[in-house]
């Protein structure tokens, strides 16, 4: 069942999916369709387990096991109960399953869910009498059910845990970025290996950390011990182990230029230093404690790119006033040649930066529309601009592992 070629459907943070159909060319798979939170590619269990070791912005990669009409919950059950589970995991296993239907027959995704587990153990009851334990837990086997009006989809969920949660942060602090979310912010920016990457207010550190990991070329996957699609009968763990050591030896062991991280909280500081330990790439991030204003910049090419609280999970508006002038008074008369980026969810605070954008792109941080605020830097006059604007885009440095 799982060497054959499938529909493979890979989910992501709203406002990103651009970012990750990129990433998923890169790796040589095509790209069938996209949506807001979505992006569709094929190819096998393998090429899921590949996915799942490379890509960065991506949440779970989906592999489709049945697609059929279904007008109301007796006929989901009726097909996934005759759908032979046995093929796909143990008899004594343990699974869960996640649903997602806008469908007039149910008002609730969680029924759908709940008809999709009775219908998995009732196919196990009449085959042999044995069921596997189910419950929320997602460690183990994961199965995810898309249903819209009629049209009925069942994947194996071959990430399980969603790949976001890459497993180095040890310690988040208060109102972390998603790691997922961290990558596409530095993929939509302006950088590649060949700049420096600045990043005051760091924080727990995770733009820092995932700048590394990309300069580093070293896949995010490596960072896990489990995944969904392990848990499954079709899995091959001689291929897994031959996709980890061919992902390992393209990695490299420092970067380009420097990753430079500050913040004026120790706490903070020793916060990313745990986590950049735990990513493996400590050695190529310089901490330092500073305030914002006094991070040491090298000469460019490069970004500073600046994650500051906007009032809505920490710090109150009226008070980061100062700091957001502050922002633009550093990025205007200290980062000349540099790109400036400030990644925000408060579109009255960032009118006190008083500098005028390039380009305004929209992400959701959680349940909060932000903006990354691009500003261009110049060293001297326009004319006379030091960063190449042709410099290339694409910064993922997925090649190592083709198809």
């Amino acid at each position: 069942m799982f060497q054959q070629q499938k529909d493979i459907l890979v989910t992501c943070p709203v406002g990103i999916a651009s970012y990750l159909a990129s990433e998923i060319e890169e790796m040589g798979y095509p790209v069938r369709s996209a949506t807001a939170r979505a992006v569709g590619t094929a190819g096998t269990l393998v090429d899921a387990m590949k996915m799942n070791l490379m890509l960065r912005t991506a949440h779970r990669v989906l592999y489709l096991l049945d697609r059929f009409k279904a007008d109301g919950p007796d006929q989901l059950h009726r097909r996934l109960s005759g759908f032979p589970w046995e093929k796909v995991m143990e008899r004594n296993g343990y699974f869960s399953v996640l649903a997602a239907a806008d469908t007039p027959s149910i008002t609730d995704s969680r029924f759908a869910a709940l008809t999709c587990k009775d219908a998995i153990v009732d196919r196990f009851r009449r085959t042999g009498g044995i069921r596997p334990d189910s419950g929320p837990r997602r460690d183990k086997t994961v199965f995810f059910c898309h249903w819209r009006d009629s049209d009925a989809s069942i994947y194996a969920d071959t990430s399980g845990t969603p790949l976001a949660r890459r497993g180095y942060r040890k310690i988040p602090l208060t109102a972390p970025l998603q790691e997922s979310l961290a990558a596409a912010l530095i993929a939509a920016s302006h950088w590649n290996e060949e700049g420096v990457f600045v990043n005051p207010m760091c924080g727990s550190g995770t733009l820092a950390i995932e700048a590394a990991l990309i300069s580093l070329r070293k896949a995010p996957g490596l960072l896990r011990e489990n995944f969904g699609f392990m848990h499954l009968k079709g899995f091959d763990g001689k291929a897994w182990t031959a996709l980890r050591k061919s992902a390992a030896a393209a990695s490299k062991t420092k970067p380009l230029r420097p990753i430079i991280a500050t913040d004026e909280s120790a706490e903070a500081l020793e916060a990313a230093k745990m986590n950049a330990r735990a990513a493996g790439v400590e050695h190529a991030i310089d901490f330092i404690q500073c305030d914002f204003i006094d991070t040491p910049l090298p000469p460019p090419p490069g970004i500073v790119i600046m994650n500051p609280a906007y009032g809505e999970r920490m710090g109150h508006e009226a008070e980061l006033e100062g700091d957001y002038r502050r922002i633009g008074d550093f990025l205007k008369k200290q980062c000349s040649g540099y790109w400036g980026y400030v990644f925000t969810g408060n579109a009255a605070l960032s009118k006190h930066i008083g500098l005028q954008t390039k380009r305004r792109l929209t992400f959701m941080n959680g349940a909060i529309e932000c903006r990354l605020l691009e500003y261009e830097l110049y060293a001297g006059s326009k004319k006379n601009q030091t960063f190449n604007l042709n410099l290339p885009r694409r910064i993922f440095k997925l090649r190592a592992i083709r198809r």
